[in-house]
């Protein structure tokens, strides 16, 4: 691997024992009616307007979540039918990983994306468990059986230890597993394995913390990267990098407890680095280097996130690209579950 990536300082954060400001209870209705009227269409498929209309399993997940956290079950039920009748065609309970207008599932678009997976999973857990919907665990526990069967693999350098792999079909073997560190949602593993009882996805959430930790020690935030058995090493079939899908790594975190984790400090400080005025640096190549800058309301909401900041309205974001709005979507969820 190339010693030069994002090596550096990690710092302090002037907001590292900040308190998230308070969330406006309206804030999160009015942010997802916003954005389920860009990109959810009234079927219930979610729309990716850059990618020529296609439709992911992990935006049907986060959707569906973010409709059970604003109360809104008329689109929830919308959003999981559309999913079912189009995205479960695997013999498993996971879903196919991309659909396209005309064309529904074609060639290796039957993988599953293990992120979609346990959002979705964890949407259905919540709708059931704390919103009071009428949701049957036989809806969730299906999925998480298999995302615990499918997707987790033992660590190399420790097999008692599990690892998420980023799909049942993403390349693995005894001495080397490709992980996608975006992939690791904590809260998530740990709400749907305490009620199921999978103690295999509870150990998974727990290991991911560490190896995003000895990640962060390193000055590593990479979209991709490879677990061996003698430590992290480049990618397969993926470029090294610190891009887009990093930038979910800290949300994540900060949203399961763990805002003053090594990530999170890092995340801070790379995203908006000394002497870059505004916006912010949303992808590093492998030397380190800033490759993309932007000022999005997106991307300027998950910085604002993670500084415990008053985050710019959804509103904002919904005429712009699909994946900043997203992940302002997300971010304000968040925010609303852990003021």
């Amino acid at each position: 691997m190339k010693r030069r990536l994002f090596l550096g300082l990690l710092g302090t954060s002037a907001f590292a024992g900040a308190a998230p400001l308070a969330a406006d209870p309206g804030d999160l209705a009015r942010s997802w009616a916003s954005w389920a009227a860009r990109f959810l269409q009234p079927d219930g498929r979610v729309v990716d307007p850059e990618q020529g209309g296609v439709s992911h399993s992990e935006g049907q997940a986060y959707a569906l979540l973010s409709a059970q956290a604003a109360g809104d079950r008329e689109a929830f039920e919308r959003i999981e039918r559309w999913t079912r009748e189009h995205l479960l065609v695997r013999d498993d309970a996971l879903m196919a990983w991309r659909w396209t207008p005309g064309s529904g599932v074609v060639g290796e678009d039957w993988h599953n994306a293990t992120d979609g997976d346990l959002f979705r999973a964890w949407a259905l857990l919540r709708a059931a468990r704390d919103s009071g919907w009428d949701i049957p665990a036989e809806r969730y526990t299906p999925i998480v059986a298999d995302l615990s069967a499918l997707c987790l693999w033992p660590d190399p350098r420790d097999p008692a230890q599990l690892l998420l792999r980023p799909g049942a079909e993403a390349f693995a073997t005894a001495d080397r597993v490709l992980i996608n560190p975006s992939y690791i949602m904590p809260r998530a593993l740990r709400d749907l394995g305490h009620a199921t009882g999978d103690d295999r996805l509870i150990g998974a959430a727990d290991h991911g913390v560490a190896c995003l930790s000895e990640l962060a020690g390193i000055g590593l935030l990479p979209d991709w990267i490879d677990v061996t058995s003698e430590g992290y090493g480049d990618p397969t079939n993926h470029d090294l990098r610190s891009a887009y899908d990093a930038l979910r790594i800290p949300l994540y975190l900060a949203w399961s407890g763990h805002r003053d984790h090594a990530a999170v400090r890092l995340a801070r400080a790379k995203l908006a680095p000394q002497g870059m005025s505004g916006g912010v640096a949303v992808a590093r190549d492998d030397t380190g280097q800033v490759v993309s800058r932007s000022d999005l309301p997106g991307y300027l909401a998950l910085r604002a996130f993670l500084e415990c900041k008053d985050l710019p309205p959804v509103e904002s974001s919904v005429p712009g690209p699909y994946y900043p709005a997203v992940l302002h979507l997300l971010a304000t969820v968040a925010k609303w579950e852990v003021a």
